[in-house]
């Protein structure tokens, strides 16, 4: 389904390709992060998020590492660990085709070559671009 556009959200691109052109109009409002960038560079990405959210860290905070602790409570293996997060149990009232584990795999950018085959992801490139 999801190489053919479509996804939970409507087509993918339509979906992704708004929220762009919003923050392109709106950056003050609209703060666009790819997973890749935030995973390559935590630390400063997490001071942009909070100081775009209106929270950002004092110079004694972050001489005392907050920064540092927020990126490790919410690490991949932090959140991966919760309870809340284990488990097949869906919510009774936000029911889910997916289980909570689906959520969580290895959490490492390129996993996908383990999932799709050579024209599965020269498919998704083409459509890419």
């Amino acid at each position: 389904m999801f190489c053919q556009g479509l996804s939970l959200h409507g087509p993918y691109l339509d979906h992704v390709l708004g929220y762009w052109k919003a923050h392109q109009e709106n950056q003050d409002k609209l703060l666009f992060l790819t997973y890749e960038t935030v995973r390559a560079y935590p630390l400063p990405y997490v001071k942009r998020l909070a100081e775009f959210m209106g929270y950002g860290f004092t110079a004694e905070e972050e001489k005392n590492g907050g920064v540092e602790k927020v990126v490790n409570l919410c690490s991949f293996e932090t959140l991966k660990n919760l309870e809340t997060n284990k488990g097949d149990k869906e919510k009774e009232d936000h029911p889910s085709p997916y289980t909570k584990s689906a959520y969580f795999r290895k959490g490492k950018i390129g996993d996908w070559e383990n999932y799709l085959t050579p024209d599965m992801a020269s498919s998704y490139g083409s459509w890419m671009e």
